[in-house]
């Protein structure tokens, strides 16, 4: 798979000029938004000269939540030609397109199983196997496990906190899936390890080797939507009983984690809340005590971003991103992951008609319905619709087709009428039927045998009374 970027120079407008002149780049890059709305999939480098203020003197580049760069640059180091000025700015740009636009190691991690480990770099690695697979919708579970209730009754807010905090990135998200959001209350729900106490810090603490075990116990009470076959992404927010609380998550240096959080590649986040600093000697149980949504929240934000394909960007020195707010997602991010899922997608599908038509190859007697025929060429037809549009840029385009195609050839591929146990081999024949039939054809074999030597003796009688 190849990739090229078309660049394109051109002097600022008077009308970007003024936008250049706001008191800050977050205030700069909204007005630049809105005269002018980037293309999906493209980025656009405004370059200021080195005295400009609208960023930090130590801040080269500045990256906005639009497609949307910013970059200090001298100019009377390039010299004084056009193409020496380019020249010069051309590794600035390079770095901001490795940032904000589909690189190399975004085709190895999309493409992570069906290349070699060797070839991918350890974030490549940890981010492909962090982030579900495509799928055209996801479940989001969010659950309260409440290990005390008679100790106390938990309030959240989870609907409101939902609307404020995950729905803006659902919404802007909903071009690459479709989301359903479910909440539960787990009472008596303890997580399956017995976390140890700690005398200097005068709390119970969970390593992170044990981390591992927490899981199983608690998800064979959180039930699943059998009506869907959909992923699930579990998120979690526990929260221990006075006895064994304040519990905090230390990871493998022994050192407490910030979030007091951890997440399960494809699976979901586990978060623990604690409420010690509640109890006093005049409560009563059990106590009503009302939960933090916006620190809840902001964890799980974290998370869902990472397991949805968000992939983690970090910048050389002298970058800064301006982070995604209440969106929770920028515009150049969901170009990334848009990228990332249409050649996944791609690929997937071309995997599977592959692996049809080899099974075609090898079972020469194998009937093909003109259903299936109209399926697979459904899925050629979409395949190479998206890669067009991939080539062309069009981001939604391609991933919309991306993903017929692999609906299209999975359903060729799945046919009932294609089932591999209906159609075996000729050495697949021989090797079930002859066990099947050697014993039966023995006792045949002998009485055969005998009536031929019957017949022969009676022969050889008749012959010896003619004489």
């Amino acid at each position: 798979m190849k990739y090229r970027y078309e660049t394109k120079y051109r002097t600022a407008t008077i009308m970007e000029e003024d936008a250049l002149n706001q008191p800050n780049a977050a205030e700069a890059d909204k007005s630049l938004h809105v005269l002018s709305e980037s293309a999906c999939g493209s980025v656009v480098v405004y370059v200021l000269p080195e005295s400009s203020t609208l960023i930090a003197e130590d801040i080269k580049v500045y990256v906005g939540l639009k497609r949307t760069a910013l970059v200090k640059f001298e100019l009377r180091k390039a010299g004084t030609g056009l193409k020496e000025v380019l020249s010069a700015i051309d590794p600035e740009v390079e770095q901001v397109v490795q940032i904000m636009s589909f690189s190399h190691q975004d085709i190895i991690a999309a493409l992570s199983n069906r290349i070699r480990l060797a070839k991918m770099s350890r974030e490549s690695l940890v981010d492909s196997m962090r982030a579900f697979k495509s799928s055209p919708g996801y479940e989001i579970t969010f659950s309260l496990l409440n290990p005390s209730p008679q100790s106390h009754r938990l309030q959240w807010d989870i609907e409101a906190a939902v609307q404020q905090y995950i729905q803006p990135l659902l919404d802007k998200m909903s071009i690459v899936a479709n989301f359903s959001v479910d909440s539960q209350i787990l009472y008596y729900a303890v997580l399956g390890v017995n976390p140890r106490f700690d005398k200097t810090a005068s709390a119970y603490t969970l390593s992170a080797d044990s981390l591992a075990h927490v899981i199983n116990p608690v998800e064979a009470r959180l039930g699943s939507n059998a009506a869907s076959s959909n992923p699930v992404l579990n998120f979690l927010l526990y929260v221990p009983d006075p006895h064994h609380s304040p519990l905090f998550i230390r990871d493998h240096r022994k050192w407490e984690v910030p979030s007091n959080a951890f997440h399960s590649p494809r699976w979901g986040g586990i978060m623990v809340y604690n409420v010690n600093d509640m109890y006093n000697n005049d409560t009563s149980f059990p106590a009503d005590l009302n939960i933090d949504m916006s620190k809840v929240m902001g964890v799980f934000l974290a998370q869902l971003r990472l397991l949805l394909g968000i992939q983690q960007v970090h910048p050389p020195k002298g970058f800064e991103l301006q982070g995604p707010g209440s969106a929770g997602v920028a515009d150049w991010e969901l170009d990334r992951l848009l990228w990332s899922r249409s050649v996944e997608n791609v690929a997937t599908a071309s995997a599977t008609i592959t692996s049809l038509s080899q099974l075609l190859d090898e079972i020469g007697n194998i009937v093909i319905n003109d259903n299936i025929a109209q399926q697979v060429l459904n899925a050629v037809t979409s395949l190479q619709a998206a890669i067009a549009e991939l080539e062309a840029g069009n981001l939604a385009f391609a991933l919309q087709y991306s993903r017929e195609a692999i609906l299209a050839s999975e359903c060729a591929f799945f046919d009932p009428s294609l089932l591999h146990l209906l159609y075996f081999p000729d050495d697949q024949k021989f090797a079930i039927y002859i066990p099947l039939f050697l014993p039966m054809c023995v006792p045949i074999l002998l009485s055969l045998l005998k009536i031929f030597s019957e017949m022969r003796q009676m022969r050889a009688e008749k012959r010896a009374k003619k004489d």
